[in-house]
């Protein structure tokens, strides 16, 4: 455990952070997992407004730093490649 003061403090504050990370990146994986269940379903309309939904999703969390810049862009083109293939 930290003596000093303020590094007790950053410790209490990692603790906020880390829980609030996780949160955000719990909400990304079930908007992405509404997506792919819409699209195993075969069900072209459903599929196409869950990724609409999900595009600004994946956007918020490159934005907050949860998602690296790459890792959104792949999320979003082979989410992209797989409803257009339905």
């Amino acid at each position: 455990m930290a003596n000093i003061q303020s590094a007790k403090k950053r410790a209490r504050q990692n603790v906020k952070l880390r829980l609030h990370n996780a949160m955000l990146r719990s909400r990304l994986r079930t908007t992405l997992r509404h997506v792919l269940k819409a699209i195993e379903s075969g069900d072209r309309e459903a599929a196409q407004a869950s990724y609409k939904l999900a595009i600004p999703e994946i956007d918020k969390m490159v934005t907050k730093g949860i998602l690296n810049k790459n890792r959104g862009a792949r999320y979003k083109s082979r989410l992209n490649a797989k409803v257009r293939a339905i």
